[in-house]
């Protein structure tokens, strides 16, 4: 009689992935750019809400991409070629993502509902598979639904804009997919979920934001050297240091990779962890920029910076490790530093110079809090251990009975 296998096999990183992810480099860039259009000192209205739209459709899409490939992804042909379809399709939604929109507005949303009927089509054949398990079953049908129900709406959004103006049904779709995913889509999921993989993608894709930030940044390096830009561009550098440190220590050291979890909350909060960097890519090269209003542009920063912090700590709430303790008190003391900063930046707003160093030091506290956090996690994990193998070696008195 054969040995039932009761482990399942740890999914891993193919670089299929990772090629399909440089699509998404390529996007974030283009979403980026549609803040660089100002009017009356600030961004235009129309260009910021066309930001928010597209740069939440895009990394939804991802989201359910990543999420199918975790769970039924066999790295089969039939799954690069339809990979491959989303890639070729993702160009002609970067092509749509500028500033005069509306002329591509069509080309955008045909492109990204065949994306969402793409992904929806390989459920439906992943469903010959699994006829015999009602959970799996139950699920595959229900995100089949949800992405064919957000690919209608992204449609209808075509018609809307003709007929009305208004382009309130984009984000209507998005908000549809993350509540509809939220409330029927992974429910009763976790025990399916690779979730070792899942953090592991969720990582990846940060790791190329930061990238996209690194370039953000070299606008400080340009012109002839001074010691003014050298400070400068050494601030900018260490707040990106900063910020990579600290979701690295988070990823490291404090969420529980292991975790039996249907991964739903851990890749909704990177949605907007992607999207807090994308604003502070923009926030830093704001800061460069002489035509927008010194305080608009400032609280976009601090507030850019806050969220990537609200967000990444949330992270720890249901997906640290077991071990974590008081973690609302190191939460609160997060809080109190984030409020001293924006308030210290507002009162300094006149002053770049201090700006930029009272943002360094926000981003380096924050990241110290995590490190030391971290550290007294791994101390925790170390006793234990030592305590458990304590307890299971045999006594004197044990192996002389024996």
């Amino acid at each position: 009689m054969q040995k039932e296998l009761t482990e399942k096999k740890e999914k891993k990183v193919e670089y299929i992935e990772l090629i399909y992810d440089l699509i998404f480099v390529y996007i974030i860039g283009r979403n980026n750019l549609l803040l660089h259009h100002f009017a009356g000192g600030f961004v235009a209205w129309t260009s910021f809400a066309a930001y928010v739209t597209t740069t939440l459709a895009v990394i939804q899409i991802w989201n359910f991409t990543t999420y199918y490939i975790n769970v039924y992804g066999r790295h089969s042909i039939r799954d690069h070629v339809f990979l491959f379809i989303n890639m070729f399709l993702l160009y002609f939604v970067a092509e749509g993502t500028r500033a005069d929109w509306q002329g591509y507005h069509t080309q955008y949303h045909v492109a990204w509902a065949l994306i969402l009927a793409n992904i929806a089509v390989q459920y439906a054949i992943e469903l010959r598979h699994h006829r015999q398990d009602r959970q799996k079953t139950g699920q595959i049908v229900r995100m089949a639904c949800i992405l064919l129900c957000e690919a209608a709406i992204v449609l209808l959004g075509i018609p809307l804009l003709r007929v009305t103006g208004t382009t309130w049904a984009s984000l209507g779709a998005i908000l549809f997919g993350i509540a509809a995913v939220l409330i029927f889509g992974q429910r009763k999921s976790s025990g399916f979920v690779d979730f070792p993989h899942l953090s592991e993608r969720a990582m990846l894709y940060v790791v190329f934001t930061f990238g996209e930030m690194i370039i953000g940044i070299a606008l400080y390096f340009q012109g002839h050297f001074s010691l003014r830009s050298t400070y400068f561009a050494l601030m900018a550098f260490l707040i990106v240091v900063g910020l990579f440190l600290s979701y690295g220590v988070f990823y490291d050291r404090i969420i529980d990779r292991e975790k039996q979890t249907n991964g739903l909350g851990y890749m909704l909060l990177h949605i907007f962890i992607i999207f807090a960097m994308n604003n502070i890519t923009n926030g830093l090269e704001f800061m460069r920029e002489e035509e927008l209003h010194l305080l608009p542009k400032l609280l976009f920063l601090i507030g850019s910076l806050i969220l990537y912090f609200v967000f990444l700590f949330a992270l720890g709430n249901r997906h640290a490790k077991a071990r974590c303790s008081k973690y609302y008190m190191f939460c609160l003391r997060a809080a109190l530093i984030g409020a001293l900063f924006a308030a210290l930046m507002l009162l300094f707003r006149a002053n770049m110079t201090i700006n930029i160093a009272l943002t360094v030091v926000f981003v380096f506290a924050s990241f110290g809090m995590i490190y030391r956090y971290g550290r007294k996690l791994d101390d925790r994990f170390a006793a234990a251990e030592g305590t458990k193998e304590t307890s299971d070696e045999p006594s004197e008195e044990g192996e002389r009975i024996h």
